[in-house]
């Protein structure tokens, strides 16, 4: 039985990283029953607000299964002394792969005919080109970086917009989130999910897009106003989507499975075997490195 420091489990991670967590630490799995706890691992999904870090007096690190940090109460983290860490860089890849399968495979009907054929239908309808778009990616992170990447040799133009221009990088910044949809053919969100960019892609965003425009969102639901998605993918006011993620997950709206228009995948942006096992290494070792008093591979706090 392990007898290592306190450690709170609230989110579903591999077997491997709970076993290897379960040898170098005593596990929990209730914050109510476990006001001792000294780190708590979590997934970008977690919710770790104030009144949780509260409840935790001895808490020292706070390691997330994942990069999306929206539901963690970064300043009161930082208040207490608290370190948080991501799993960066080692899903990019993956997650910008996603994002240009997700693509294709709207554009080309990949799913639909691929379900054509299976029940013997053999002439389908047409897709549409990818090739020669202009490509908006909303968010310029690393993980905005390796779509623009993968993008350019698909592109008519790459453009983005983020916080800030980026001017080391060689694609067209654009000021904001309707001017961005206003220039796109295709639209990819990778933008950091939280109050700043809650329900950014809204039914004038849409519009925007236009009736031949694609989304993709790769990032959070809460981006997207998803009622405003449903009523212009139902008009026609936009072509397609492809979504990795979902305002209220895992519930994915009736409307949005009913569409052939629109690709939907489970929030899979890391699932592969080489991203889950290099996150679940990361997360252990910013514990390890944690706990015997030396520099985080991946901080973010």
């Amino acid at each position: 039985m392990a007898t290592g420091p306190d450690l709170l489990l609230i989110a579903d991670v591999p077997p491997a990283l709970q076993e290897a967590l379960s040898r170098r630490f005593t596990v929990h799995r209730d914050p109510a029953a476990c006001p001792e706890a000294r780190a708590v691992v979590g997934s970008g999904m977690s919710r770790i607000d104030a009144e949780m870090i509260a409840r935790l007096p001895k808490l020292e690190i706070i390691a997330i299964h994942g990069v999306g940090h929206d539901g963690i109460d970064l300043e009161a983290a930082r208040a207490r002394g608290i370190r948080v860490t991501i799993t960066a860089d080692v899903l990019t890849d993956d997650v910008a792969d996603l994002a240009m399968a997700l693509l294709l495979a709207a554009q080309r009907r990949v799913v639909i005919n691929d379900r054509l054929v299976r029940s013997g239908v053999w002439r389908v309808p047409l897709g549409q080109r990818v090739s020669g778009r202009c490509i908006g990616i909303f968010g310029m992170g690393a993980i905005g970086q390796a779509i623009a990447r993968r993008a350019e040799p698909f592109a008519a133009e790459v453009l983005y917009t983020a916080r800030t221009a980026k001017p080391d990088l060689p694609w067209r910044f654009v000021d904001d989130i309707e001017a961005l949809a206003r220039e796109s053919d295709v639209l990819i969100i990778a933008a950091a999910g939280g109050a700043g960019t809650e329900r950014a892609v809204n039914a004038r965003v849409l519009d925007l897009l236009g009736p031949a425009g694609v989304l993709i969102n790769i990032a959070r639901g809460s981006i997207v106003d998803e009622a405003a998605l449903i009523a212009a993918l139902q008009e026609g006011r936009i072509a397609g989507a492809g979504l990795d993620v979902f305002a209220h997950e895992p519930d994915v709206p009736e409307a949005l499975r009913a569409m052939e228009q629109v690709v939907l995948a489970p929030h899979q942006g890391s699932a592969t075997v080489q991203a889950r096992a290099a996150m679940a290494e990361l997360v252990l070792t910013n514990l390890e490195a944690h706990f015997a008093g030396q520099p985080l591979p991946t901080p973010l706090v």
